[in-house]
């Protein structure tokens, strides 16, 4: 948590969005983060999507459990509701919260360890359920906040800061969302800006369970030589199956570069990230594909980054259980509770 405070005079001539806010309005507090830290790269990518999209930061609600991901909530849309969970508990909570308010856009921030460890529970039960979410899992292979351990989600083989191998099948986290019936599945990585903020704005616009898995490394445990999550590792080894643009009903955002093609952009650090965009041979709208492909690509040591999966026709968890249009928040005690009469038709009903 950080007491520090941004200026809030803002130059005037700030760009502004079709609400009239600059980015400006949709940042938080400044970040205590290891500098260098992925996170915060992520954050940024959030603001600008939320930015671009002219959402109203008062209408998002963003939970999150415990760990250095779960930190950056309070480091973007500093104007939105919040709440940090206990470890692990985020999911049920923003269940509860989505249940109780539909109206409101939520936005789920965890990591490796809360979320492939214990919080794996949660997160099966909230993709199943196909609760209205964007669920963003902020991965670097580690547990920063006590000092760099092998995380459920680090590649077998791999090796700590201090040499140890990791000797664990490691679990990939968009497999496991694929299972479990999430109807938006794609992953992206932090140093990837141009490719992350659409997977985001596509994301917060699903009408269902959407999941996002972005490779964050860990500056400070995890950016070595034998980590597979370390920047120079992914920009090595990351094949993008598509470059999308998302584009909201009132404008249009033109594509970079043409499919089949190969692009190569230069890092600061001289190294060079190769993506091939093969959007037009890769279908997302089919499950089984998708997790065969990720499983391939894994087994040749590749990354793949972008769309993995979208069901266009995709049911949140209220269509599910048929609940009414008014959030229940907005409900009298007549409405909650109809007395005893409706009781005894529903228990009649089930005889």
């Amino acid at each position: 948590m950080t007491y520090i405070t941004k200026p809030k005079l803002h130059h005037p001539t700030l760009p502004l969005n079709a609400l009239g806010y600059t980015r400006r309005d949709y940042e938080g507090k400044v970040s205590t983060l290891c500098a260098g830290c992925g996170h915060d790269s992520i954050s940024a990518a959030i603001i600008q999507a939320c930015w671009d999209l002219s959402i109203e930061p008062h209408r998002v609600a963003k939970l999150s459990g415990i760990g250095c991901s779960s930190k950056t909530p309070d480091y973007f849309l500093g104007n939105s509701h919040g709440f940090n969970t206990v470890h692990g508990r985020m999911p049920s909570v923003l269940t509860g919260a989505n249940l109780a308010n539909r109206e409101l856009i939520y936005l789920g921030v965890s990591g490796d360890g809360d979320s492939a460890s214990i919080g794996m529970g949660q997160f099966a039960h909230v993709m199943r359920r196909g609760v209205n979410m964007t669920y963003i899992v902020e991965n670097n292979g580690v547990y920063g906040l006590t000092k760099g351990q092998f995380s459920a989600t680090a590649d077998q083989g791999s090796k700590s800061k201090r040499g140890a191998v990791n000797n664990d099948t490691a679990i990939d986290m968009v497999s496991i969302a694929l299972q479990l019936g999430a109807t938006f599945v794609g992953r992206g990585f932090s140093g990837d800006k141009d490719q992350l903020v659409p997977l985001i704005k596509a994301a917060l616009a699903h009408p269902g369970a959407a999941f996002l898995d972005v490779v964050s490394p860990c500056v400070a445990f995890n950016n070595h030589p034998g980590s597979t999550k370390s920047y120079d590792y992914v920009r090595e080894h990351n094949e993008a199956v598509n470059r999308i643009d998302f584009m909201p009903r009132q404008s249009e955002i033109t594509a970079q570069y043409a499919p089949g093609e190969v692009t190569e952009i230069a890092q600061p650090d001289g190294t060079l990230m190769r993506l091939r965009k093969i959007a037009a041979d890769y279908d997302a709208t089919n499950r089984l594909a998708a997790m065969s492909f990720i499983q391939s690509h894994q087994a040749r040591g590749e990354v793949v980054t972008g769309l993995l999966y979208v069901d266009n026709d995709a049911a949140d968890m209220h269509e599910h259980l048929g609940t009414p249009k008014q959030p229940f928040n907005t409900m009298g005690a007549a409405q909650l509770c109809p007395g005893s009469a409706a009781l005894a038709k529903i228990n009649a009903s089930l005889r």
